[in-house]
């Protein structure tokens, strides 16, 4: 799939992505015992939110990074910090050091991500950019089928530590991996000049961070969590713009439709993938085995979404505005599981088609945001569009859960909303339009 002149450099970058898949995939079963262990149930749900703010707060300074010095730099930085942060929770004596160690595994996480992003930009040739986003995609499978399950038999009968201490030492000979890939091959450094305000951008970061985290965290305690949620969300009005690309939030056509469009898609997905696996064991009856082969599937779908797109037997538009429908489609499909006399296997279809959607959208929105870009900016964009999705989706995830909450625990009510911001998605997409020259807002539609 990927030329014999990259492969070094392609495994390494899909071996890394996988590590760090894994890592976030196995953290979620690892979590309760872990917080049993240390005697931290009170900051479990911080557990999650300081990875997620430590993130957002990375993509902003690696995108600009990036542009500035190239993205071997922060990519260096990013492993460094991602290792040490896996040790610090490994190796954690009390709940707050675990939550202290997440953060860093989130600086590291956001950093790697957005150096990768810039990286397939600077050594890939523009014709290879769909193959390589498909990787990308396909890279998330395998830890989505197997992550889980070898988590819970670590956790089981070895300990929950070497979840984190395992996956630190494979990291590093992935990044050498990599790292050698890019021996002898050109890696333009970056082109942009200095980057006058980047210090006002972290502490718009920071903000939008601490946002993400109240309203993730004040939605998970109910009415006690409504002073926080209130809290965030005004943080988040004031400081989301600032990171965001000019124009994002009115869906100006072009490039600053990117981080809505990628935010609502993902964020629909995966605001309906928290309650379907519950809906389906407390109104099915089914396993919680039987309930994660559905994300399962999914995965799968997705990965198939990523392979069709990257043969370049659909345009780009079509990826897209078609990828939001099957997204709202699979999970107006799910909702009907919610009747007794549907078959589950039902659950099963519809999970398959909103992962061929999320497929195919995902990567295309990465490429276009490339080819898009400037020469020099493709670190800046790429962490808008990281930033819109990450909060976009921790926004999705609370409001969802709220209303089902709200609703006497109706699960009907946090699907459809769902579905509304795919179908969201669906008529924005049409905004995000391929322009007449790198770098500029308007032009037709691809």
């Amino acid at each position: 799939m990927v030329s014999p002149r990259y492969r070094a450099l392609s495994v390494g970058l899909v071996a890394l992505i996988m590590l760090t898949a894994f890592e976030a995939m196995a953290v979620a079963t690892a979590m309760p015992v872990v917080a049993r262990d240390l005697g931290g149930m009170h900051l479990y749900n911080l557990a999650f939110s300081a990875t997620l703010a430590a993130s957002v707060i990375a993509t902003v300074l690696g995108g600009r990074w990036s542009d500035v010095r190239g993205p071997l730099p922060p990519h260096a930085a990013g492993v460094t910090s991602f290792v040490a942060g896996l040790l610090l929770a490994g190796l954690a004596p009390t709940m707050e050091v675990f939550v202290a160690g997440r953060f860093v595994q989130g600086l590291g996480a956001g950093l790697i991500q957005v150096a990768l992003y810039v990286l397939v930009a600077r050594v890939y040739p523009g014709s290879m950019h769909p193959k390589v986003f498909a990787l990308f995609s396909a890279a998330w499978v395998l830890p989505s089928m197997v992550g889980p399950a070898i988590a819970g038999f670590v956790v089981e009968k070895i300990d929950w530590r070497w979840i984190f201490l395992g996956v630190s030492l494979i990291v590093i000979p992935a990044a050498l991996l990599l790292w050698r890939g890019t021996a002898g091959r050109e890696v333009r450094d970056g082109v942009a000049g200095p980057a006058p305000g980047l210090g006002r951008k972290l502490v718009w970061a920071t903000l939008t961070a601490v946002s993400a985290a109240l309203i993730q965290y004040g939605s998970a305690l109910k009415l006690a969590g409504l002073p926080l949620l209130l809290i965030g969300i005004v943080l988040l009005v004031v400081a989301l713009p600032r990171l965001l690309l000019p124009g994002s939030l009115k869906a100006a056509r072009g490039l600053p439709t990117a981080p809505v469009l990628r935010g609502l898609a993902f964020g629909s997905l995966t605001a309906a993938e928290v309650l379907i696996p519950l809906m389906l064991i407390s109104e099915r009856g089914l396993t919680p085995t039987g309930a994660g082969i559905v994300l399962t599937i999914g995965a799968l779908g997705w990965s198939a979404g990523s392979w069709i797109k990257g043969r370049g037997t659909i345009s780009d538009m079509t990826a897209i505005r078609g990828g939001a429908a099957m997204i709202a489609l699979g999970i107006s499909l799910v909702t009907l599981v919610l009747i007794d006399s549907v078959p589950i296997a039902v659950a099963y279809v519809a999970m398959a088609i909103a992962g061929l959607g999320i497929g195919a959208l995902h990567p295309t929105v990465s490429v276009l945001v490339l080819k898009m870009s400037k020469e020099g900016e493709e670190g800046r964009n790429s962490a808008a569009v990281g930033v819109g999705e990450s909060v976009f989706t921790v926004v999705a995830v609370a409001v969802s859960g709220a209303l089902f909450t709200a609703a006497a625990q109706n699960y009907l009510a946090g699907l459809i909303f769902a579905v509304a911001l795919a179908v969201l998605a669906f008529l924005l997409a049409p905004r995000f339009a391929k322009p007449a020259a790198p770098g500029t807002m308007e032009g037709s539609a691809s």
